[in-house]
């Protein structure tokens, strides 16, 4: 079965993106994803208080 990708409940902090969405297994999981071109920076969360923090902690490496 090939895997959706669907998200809900989408924020934005900064240039941070949140979004929830369920992973293989059928768990809610919180991803946050810069969306600044050169940045390149994601991550998943099971929490999306945890989500928001990183959101708002997050500073973008430029060179």
């Amino acid at each position: 079965m090939p895997a959706r990708d669907f998200f809900h409940s989408v924020m934005r902090i900064g240039p941070v993106q949140i979004g929830t969405h369920r992973d293989r297994n059928g768990r809610t999981k919180h991803a946050a994803v810069c969306s600044r071109d050169d940045c390149g920076w994601s991550a998943d969360y099971s929490t999306q208080s945890a989500a928001q923090l990183a959101a708002r902690t997050h500073r973008c490496r430029t060179n």
